[in-house]
């Protein structure tokens, strides 16, 4: 809700401009003992830090444009601040909690069941505590929140002069924590199947090896080497998307011939049993010099075409083409190369295409840890690019991807 609306913002705002009075109990009117005026020019809070409403005030800022909720509460443990965030993550209308005792305008619980403010004891408990770390409480409800509180004397043992709250909801660590074992299963899932291929193969090899003939032992050995590669490439997996997320995903730039480097990659998979008629290369030119990381840009190539040859259908298109783009209606042309790749399958259905480039993502169940598209995204970005998917003009899903083209600063 927007406070401004309800006057809980200038309420808020009158509490704390210097003179003027606040709610204190029975009603009764009681100075604001946060102001200049009673705490003398120059008074700081503990460790050296000023007033939150001051610094707030210097950079032009109220506690309602801050992104979480947070409650203030005085020495007697009235709140004198309830921002919007906080009455959004709350439940609670800001006009209402202001003026409160804390523990009723923000009664919290531990995970137990145990009321919090009373656990903590904030004003009458140890005199060398500074607050409390962040951590999960329990609002009425059941509804989970991160709260953290920081305790604000006038000098260091001396009484609480002011209580700082802060609240988060917990959705976003939530979601995380969510893809954090939403990987963990995936990798698990796709260790295990290579991992015990190359533990049954290379036991029986070793416990009964004059029994086999020489081709036997060759296939068996190529299995395992097969099962090798494929937990090699789950692991650069992992690396890659620690990095993405990271943003330490490391681009080393230099002169890549893009036409080529497609025409290797349909090279390697009619080798390996595709026909060639399956595959059509366009190439649209002169094409601008395109200066990227030559094994990431295969690594994107790869993936694409092997998403359209195990998920797609039909003839397999790969176009290269300059691509000009112009970011402002006034500004200059930027040179950049687009790279289509395009089948005639069932396409990508509409209401999944805002889900492709995200964890886990799987188009059919032919396998595959859902990965690669997250990846592919996350590699593009990193050199400027930009990447879609749609649906070609044959009735599959097309990916775009475009790069921008030139040589880099640091070498012209």
């Amino acid at each position: 809700m927007d406070v401004r609306t309800s006057g809980a913002r200038a309420a808020a705002a009158d509490a704390h401009a210097p003179g003027r009075t606040l709610p204190g109990p029975g009603g009764h009117d009681r100075r604001d003992p946060g102001t200049e005026r009673e705490r003398g020019a120059g008074a700081h809070d503990s460790y050296g830090a000023h007033d939150p409403y001051e610094a707030l005030a210097s950079l032009g800022l109220h506690p309602d444009d801050l992104p979480d909720g947070l409650v203030v509460a005085d020495e007697t443990g009235r709140v004198t601040c309830f921002n919007a965030a906080a009455g959004r993550i709350t439940g609670t209308r800001p006009e209402d909690a202001l003026g409160q005792r804390l523990e009723r305008a923000l009664p919290l619980e531990d995970l137990d069941g145990r009321r919090w403010w009373a656990l903590t004891d904030p004003y009458g408990g140890l005199a060398t505590r500074v607050g409390q770390p962040e951590r999960n409480l329990l609002l009425p409800g059941g509804h989970e929140v991160l709260v953290s509180a920081r305790y604000v004397r006038e000098r260091p043992t001396g009484p609480v002069r002011r209580l700082v709250v802060s609240l988060r909801g917990t959705e976003a660590r939530r979601r995380t924590e969510r893809s954090h074992a939403e990987l963990i299963a995936t990798v698990a899932h796709e260790l295990r199947s290579p991992l015990t291929s190359v533990k049954g193969f290379t036991a029986t090899l070793l416990a009964k090896w004059e029994r086999f003939t020489d081709d036997q032992k060759r296939l068996m050995l190529e299995t395992v080497d097969s099962d090798a590669n494929r937990v090699t490439r789950l692991i650069a997996e992992l690396l890659d998307i620690s990095r993405i997320d990271s943003g330490r995903l490391e681009v080393r730039r230099q002169p890549v011939d893009v036409a080529a480097a497609v025409r290797r990659h349909v090279q390697a998979l009619t080798s390996a049993g595709q026909t060639a008629e399956r595959f059509l290369i366009k190439v649209r030119g002169p094409l601008p010099g395109l200066w990227a990381d030559p094994d990431k840009i295969d690594q994107v190539l790869g993936n694409l075409l092997e998403n359209a040859v195990r998920h797609g259908e039909g003839t397999v298109t790969i176009e290269v083409a300059p691509a000009p783009h112009r970011p402002a209606a006034d500004g200059p042309v930027v040179e950049r190369t687009a790279i289509t790749v395009s089948d005639e399958g069932a396409g990508i259905p509409e209401e999944s295409m805002s889900r492709v480039f995200t964890r886990f993502w799987r188009g059919s169940k032919r396998g595959g840890t859902g990965l690669g598209l997250y990846i592919v995204k996350g590699i593009v970005e990193a050199h400027g690019g930009t990447i879609t998917v749609g649906r070609a003009a044959g009735g599959g899903a097309e990916f775009r991807f475009t790069l921008p083209v030139g040589t880099p600063a640091y070498l012209a």
